[in-house]
């Protein structure tokens, strides 16, 4: 298991993109958080297996039909396993 630290520039806020995050997050059986940032950005610390997280990477780079994704940066870092669901952060 491992963790990403991802931030996500575009159309990311007030489109319902961190409820699609949640969902999508959900349905991969990863666990972890996802939040707006002041900047417009959002933040997304995920775990689990890479595969799965790089897939999720996939499904939110091509949007939820609204939203709109610019640019990502992922830092991989060890997981500590301090999830156990997936959450929004408000």
């Amino acid at each position: 298991m491992t963790s990403a630290h991802i931030l996500v520039k575009g159309l990311v806020q007030g489109v319902n993109f961190r409820w699609f995050i949640r969902r999508e997050a959900e349905q991969l059986g990863l666990v972890g958080t996802v939040k707006n940032l002041w900047d417009e950005r959002v933040e997304i610390v995920v775990e689990g297996e890479r595969n799965i997280i790089e897939d999720l990477v996939k499904i939110f780079s091509i949007g939820n039909g609204i939203s709109r994704v610019d640019s990502c940066d992922i830092k991989w870092i060890e997981s500590k396993s301090k999830f156990n669901d997936f959450n929004i952060i408000y």
